[in-house]
């Protein structure tokens, strides 16, 4: 492409390609996708994108094609790779001038030289970080920003690389130019803090941004440039400075107001600041030793004690409590348990923690978090007033809840008492005392107060196991606190609900779980909404931390009858509360799984609540669907018998197989279920509607999807191996087709395989009636086709890696012998190849009496001895057992089949026939066929 008479051109496609119009757009894409691999094309977009004249929409799409482009074309091994002449001039046209005026294109060249860097810095482009280091010293004040955001993306995209030689050249580069970047950094936040005193708007605001970017370089630089970066003066001297400039830029807050233009920037760079400290500790936590104490002092500094009133701001509170966390748990600082075996560096490290956690320090920290961080605020407690559903969302974990305060004091918390949990009990047991009893409901401090403190026992459960009597507490102090109706104390009763549940699996007697009901009962009819959903989270906790196969629960199982009474009403009257009804759903979903077959007894509540759930007509289904598809699939494999009510629920299933969501997997289990439970009463009425919804869903689904949709079908021929087929005849050709074609997708062809495989073992009038038909719509003779496909079977028998459908495929095979159709007997090899590949997944020696056993046999079925961590079997788990026992996979040994089927195929033939026919396999073949056949 020439670069003179092309440059028009280009540019007149690519304003095209900015047209709304699709009829323009549609061709100019079509175009420039041509020129991608056209020589010169490049350095056409090069000088498109550095003529600020032109519409700024082009440029950036200039600049994205030539972004793009990179990725593709620039590497030396890429088809239509870039000429070694071309990159040269585009390298250098790169760095000729950073004068790009518009922020958005700046930045994306600064990214496009980064990607040409990770592939040509150094080796084909030397002169890259000498001509970034002269750019960034001139005092132009654009062409120095552009320099150094180019330097940032520049050093980002080395520092990335992790092959050992790329190591080294960043090692090299970081030591070559370290002092530089240091002084760099120095001279725009000097600039920065005077101007601040000026109160210069767009000079501090201009100093700000290099002082960000300049320090980015130094972070990449300080955790990926030096393997020992505690042996290097200028690291370790740059690190302690963080703490003084943090010191410096914390005090600047506080003249900066909120809405100044300066201020979301200065907190950008604070956050910066605690980054680089957080990413040295992670990726030299022995470097960072001499950095332990300073870090401690000030992290706690600022978060714990009153040094930290007016300056800090969430995010900052969120990095310094991460600080700390990572100091505490970090397993470089912990010394082995035999203290000899521990590496110095470690003890020393463990030293300085301990000499700074002293008693008084943990105690600050400990109150400080339970009674300063742990408070609900005052917007908290107006999000449960005003939105209670929003309010829980927001408390289990909702997308702002993430970038919070609360879960990070809590991950503290919980890490800090693990570590110096002797040291601590006390402390939190003594806060608990000062709570006992009753609280005035119009001393709302002392409620918030509470709701903390009972917040961190239950985050501190398991700790706290042999330090607290959590059945007397409950006796004793949180059921009559659960009794407390007012308005007011519904803090204290949603938090101790939420206590018990986080103790349930840690220390609660059996025999109060009575009590436990009989309250859990009356909070899940409590006027407070978020009251209702912590209880009937409890009682989900409270349920499936049941041993249910135990005697202990015997005694309680009428207590639970009596607790189930009481949910179809918290299901009436939460009918506008989602989020309670997803809840109660999976309280359900554990109820019935530790019920097992006596859940039938709650078919008259729950499979109403199904239907409703998983009816696609209905709006809760929005919230509801994946929980009551759940509910459905536990209940069908717990469940004794096929009820009227029961099948009729499935008329939900067309639409939600039309859906073709996420949920699909659980669709099709759920449909496997009725199979296995009563599949001729299932079949008998919906299987029309299932083979038109197949149909219908294989016409646009994935391959999991297809393979799935396939499971399915395998499961009505093991069920139903008479009519099954007949009933499914619409999916059965595109199956056969698929085997003919050879399907390329491996899974997808064993799953052909098993289809068939199962029709032509057990229903071999119905596999005749489809080979004639196939044979008609394609236009051979039955028998070609017939041959074809073992052909092809043959070929693509490595494709089927379950031993099941590997055996299917002996049986199905060996189910053509006797034969003396020539077509069969000219494939009579790969039978029998298939049959001794078959004989050696399933045959298994034994070594005494050197005699082979078919391992896939069952003979009959027995209840399996269950060990104290196994869960018992499902009501369906039992029928599943009983079908594999009619499973010709199962019930027929391969290893007498292969004999009677040769044994038939000799007679039919006679000896000289049959022997001719057995010279045409593989010697060894025979040979391993014999092995398998000794004692026949």
């Amino acid at each position: 492409m020439d670069l003179n008479s092309a440059s028009g051109v280009v540019l007149q496609v690519l304003t095209q390609a900015t047209s709304q119009n699709t009829a323009v757009l549609k061709p100019a894409e079509e175009q420039l996708k041509q020129w991608e691999t056209q020589p010169g094309f490049y350095s056409v977009l090069l000088n498109i994108v550095t003529n600020h004249t032109l519409d700024v929409n082009v440029r950036w799409l200039a600049v994205l094609y030539f972004k793009n482009g990179i990725d593709r074309y620039w590497r030396r091994v890429a088809p239509h790779a870039l000429s070694e002449e071309e990159k040269s001039t585009l390298r250098a046209g790169l760095i000729a001038n950073f004068n790009e005026p518009v922020n958005q294109i700046a930045t994306q060249i600064s990214v496009l030289i980064a990607k040409v860097a990770r592939l040509d810095c150094p080796r084909q482009w030397p002169e890259l970080i000498p001509t970034l280091v002269e750019s960034v010293k001139i005092q132009d004040d654009l062409r120095q920003h552009r320099a150094l955001l180019t330097f940032y993306h520049v050093t980002k995209t080395l520092a990335s690389k992790r092959l050992a030689a790329d190591r080294k050249l960043f090692y090299d580069l970081a030591s070559g130019i370290y002092s530089f970047t240091c002084s760099l950094w120095n001279h725009h936040t000097d600039t920065f803090l005077q101007q601040v005193c000026c109160r210069d708007e767009t000079a501090m605001s201009n100093s700000l941004e290099r002082t960000l970017l300049s320090l980015k370089v130094l972070r990449k630089f300080t955790v990926h440039g030096f393997v020992e970066p505690h042996r290097n003066i200028e690291v370790m001297g740059f690190l302690h400075a963080v703490f003084e400039r943090l010191k410096q830029f914390l005090e600047c807050s506080r003249s900066i107001e909120a809405d100044h233009v300066c201020r979301d920037r200065l907190e950008k760079t604070i956050i910066l600041f605690t980054k680089v400290l957080l990413d040295f500790l992670d990726q030299h936590p022995f470097s960072f030793t001499s950095l332990i104490q300073r870090s401690l002092e000030f992290a706690v500094s600022y978060v714990f004690t009153e040094a930290g009133e007016g300056v800090v701001f969430e995010r900052f509170i969120v990095q310094c409590m991460n600080l700390i966390k990572m100091i505490v748990k970090n397993y470089a600082y912990k010394p082995s348990k035999n203290v000899e075996d521990s590496s110095p560096e470690t003890l020393e490290a463990h030293k300085i923690k301990a000499s700074f956690f002293t008693y008084p320090t943990l105690t600050e920290i400990c109150r400080r978090l339970v009674t300063q961080y742990f408070l609900l605020t005052k917007e908290e407690l107006t999000m449960w007033e005003e939105d209670p559903e929003g309010f829980t969302v927001e408390e289990t974990g909702g997308d702002s809840w993430k970038y919070s305060i609360r879960p990070c004091t809590e991950v503290l918390f919980i890490d800090i008492f693990h570590e110096y949990n002797q040291t601590l009990t006390p402390v939190l047991l003594e806060m608990v005392h000062s709570l006992q009893g009753p609280t005035n409901v119009d001393d709302t401090q002392t409620l918030l107060i509470k709701d903390a403190v009972y917040n961190a026992v239950g985050l501190a459960a398991y700790e706290l196991f042999d330090s607290v009597d959590f059945d007397q507490w409950f006796k004793n102090q949180l059921l009559a606190e659960l009794q407390v109706t007012h308005s007011r104390y519904k803090p204290i009763r949603r938090r101790v609900v939420w206590l018990i549940g986080q103790w349930i699996s840690v220390k609660f007697k059996s025999d109060l779980r009575p009590m436990l009901y009989e309250a859990i009962r009356n909070l899940l009819q409590d006027q407070d909404l978020v009251v209702r959903i912590e209880t009937a989270t409890t009682l989900k906790l409270t349920v499936d931390d049941f041993e249910f196969r135990t005697d202990q629960f015997l005694p309680i199982r009428p207590y639970v009858g009596c607790l189930v009474q009481y949910l179809p009403l918290l299901w009436k009257q939460s009918e506008e509360h989602n989020m309670l009804r997803c809840a109660i759903l999976t309280t359900l979903i554990h109820l019935v799984q530790g019920l097992g077959a006596d859940s039938k007894n709650l078919y008259p509540f729950l499979l109403p609540v199904i239907q409703l759930s998983t009816d696609v007509s209905q709006p809760p289904h929005v919230y509801l669907l994946e929980d009551g598809l759940e509910l459905w699939l536990v209940t069908l494999e717990n469940s004794p018998c096929l009820t009227s009510e029961l099948l009729r629920i499935f008329q939900n299933m067309s639409a939600l197989l039309e859906l073709s969501s996420e949920n699909l997997r659980t669709c099709f289990k759920i449909i496997n279920g009725y199979l296995f439970l009563s599949p001729s009463e299932f079949l008998q009425v919906y299987a029309a509607d299932l083979c038109k919804s197949f149909c219908e869903i294989l016409k646009d689904i994935t391959t999991e999807g297809q393979v799935q949709v396939l499971k399915v079908v395998e499961n009505v021929l093991k069920v139903n191996p008479v009519s099954g087929p007949e009933m499914f005849q619409p999916l059965l050709p595109s199956v056969f087709r698929g085997i003919i074609s050879g399907e390329r997708y491996p899974v997808v062809m064993s799953t052909y395989l098993g289809v068939i495989g199962r029709i032509l073992l057990q229903n071999k009038s119905f596999f005749s009636l489809l080979m004639n038909q196939m044979a008609c719509e394609i236009g051979q003779k039955p028998d070609q086709l017939l041959g074809h496909m073992i052909e092809m079977w043959v070929d693509r028998m490595d494709n089927i890696t379950q031993p099941e459908r590997r055996k299917l495929s002996a049986l199905a095979l060996l189910s053509l012998l006797p034969s003396d159709n020539n077509i069969i007997q000219d494939k009579f090899c790969g039978i029998i190849n298939i049959s001794v590949e078959g004989l050696h997944d399933v045959m298994t020696e034994d070594t005494e009496t050197r005699t082979f056993k078919d391992c896939m046999l069952l003979s009959t079925f027995e209840e399996p001895k269950l060990t104290e961590e196994e869960e018992p079997p499902t009501e369906q788990d039992k029928r599943k057992k009983l079908l594999a026992l009619k499973d010709p996979v199962h019930s027929v040994s391969l290893q007498q089949f292969v004999y009677e089927k040769l044994k038939a195929q000799q007679e039919l033939l006679g000896e000289q026939g049959f022997q001719a026919l057995m010279e045409t396999v593989d010697t060894e073949i025979v040979t391993q066929l014999q092995d398998f056949l000794q004692g026949f």
